[in-house]
């Protein structure tokens, strides 16, 4: 399946995983809503890098913890660039604590960005895709959600819901032409990896971090079949095997 002229959108889009997402759509030939939180130069970066590849593209604000500005987030991109047709569910945060550390309002903080934005993004981009009958749900989740991870339950929770959030989507929209599949990464080279001691390269059995333009290779692959839905692939340099 061709993804020319495709509208896409893809969260947290103004860097690592999410940029590089963004980048490699493009290259196939989608046009891109680029959402950010905070960083509006990086995102405008990033959209001025898809327009120069000849795609159309705009950066929207949102604070993905905020109900209101996701949906608005969707209406933005639609009213730029048309009904969204692939949305990738990039944006995440993983601040890192101990056990001794965690409280509520950081795991409901985790849980309103990592899951509940991507509930809520995919309920608004939904109506749409269903008159269609077109439409691909990416969700980036962690092999944290296999096994833990560094940053802490928070986080690796958040992550291992968006597998059963895409399960349920792809068992029920699979007959109208809608697929939901999950990338789980491990160790990437993103500004979250450097910012914590604990991610180490001797903790991958290839012996690096990965690249972000890695994860973004299979992004495509997924979005562009229509056959596999349901899935979780793992890109995690061997840290965790299915």
């Amino acid at each position: 399946m061709t993804l020319r002229d495709r509208v896409a959108l893809v969260t947290g889009a103004d860097r690592g995983i999410g940029r590089a997402i963004a980048v490699a759509l493009a290259g196939a030939g989608a046009h891109v809503a680029v959402g950010y939180r905070s960083r509006a130069a990086d995102a405008e970066a990033v959209a001025a890098e898809l327009r120069s590849r000849g795609r159309r593209a705009v950066a929207i604000q949102a604070d993905l913890a905020v109900e209101a500005d996701v949906s608005r987030l969707v209406r933005e991109a639609a009213a730029a660039l048309g009904e969204v047709e692939v949305l990738v569910s990039n944006a995440g945060i993983g601040e890192a604590a101990d056990l001794d550390g965690l409280d509520v309002a950081l795991f409901d903080r985790t849980l309103a960005v990592n899951l509940r934005a991507p509930f809520l993004a995919t309920q608004a981009v939904l109506p749409a895709m269903r008159r269609r009958r077109f439409g691909r749900l990416l969700y980036v989740s962690s092999t944290a959600a296999q096994v833990g991870g560094i940053i802490g339950p928070h986080y690796a929770a958040s992550k291992a819901a968006l597998v059963g959030l895409a399960h349920a989507y792809a068992s029920r929209l699979a007959p109208e032409g809608i697929t939901a599949n999950v990338i789980a990464p491990a160790l990437v080279e993103t500004e979250m990896i450097g910012s914590n001691p604990r991610a180490r390269p001797d903790r991958i059995p290839v012996g690096r971090f990965g690249r972000p333009e890695e994860v973004a290779e299979l992004a495509v692959a997924l979005v562009s079949n229509a056959y596999v839905t349901g899935q979780t692939v793992q890109v995690n340099g061997g840290v965790y095997f299915t």
